[in-house]
């Protein structure tokens, strides 16, 4: 960092890195009620591991998501997503990421949820990197059918709109 406190590269410097768990987050935004009502809620992030490699392109993560700590303020409603009928989180207790392709502008790699993987797509909207840490912000889209996430249809949304907040420290 300058003396202004501003960070002063533009890329991480290369190595690992570990998630910061408890300086990161992940919000969703969706709807219910037939698509009238906003939800809002967080998701805590277990862990994870960033490898920044030159090129850029052949860099790998992974984090790991607590499935149960699926929270939007609503016990009954949270109470209800985390049983057999939506997460299952007892059966599925982690959600995991694992990138396939790093650029400057977006993560490309696998959401597994429920035990089902798919293909997902992290759009970087914001990134800081400091001397031993970066910050990025990145946002996606889930569809829960996708991963068989299907009880509730109209009442519960489709989609789960996701704000990756997540800090990186060098191991």
């Amino acid at each position: 960092m300058d003396a202004t406190g501003n960070p002063t590269m533009t890329t991480p410097r290369l190595g690992r890195y570990s998630i910061d768990t408890d300086s990161s987050s992940i919000t969703f935004k969706s709807r219910h009620f037939f698509g009238l009502m906003p939800v809002r809620g967080t998701f805590a992030i277990r862990g994870g591991t960033v490898e920044v490699t030159e090129p850029l392109s052949q860099s790998r993560l992974r984090v790991e998501v607590e499935a149960a700590s699926f929270s939007t303020g609503n016990g009954q409603r949270d109470r209800d997503v985390r049983s057999v009928k939506f997460l299952d989180t007892d059966r599925h207790p982690l959600i995991t990421f694992v990138s396939e392709r790093v650029d400057a502008t977006s993560v490309s790699g696998t959401l597994t949820a429920c035990g089902i993987t798919r293909s997902a797509s992290l759009s970087i909207v914001r990134s800081e990197v400091h001397t031993n840490s970066f910050t990025v912000r990145a946002t996606t889209r889930v569809d829960r059918i996708e991963f068989g996430v299907t009880a509730a249809r109209g009442m519960a949304g489709r989609h789960l709109d996701l704000t990756l907040e997540v800090t990186c420290v060098h191991d």
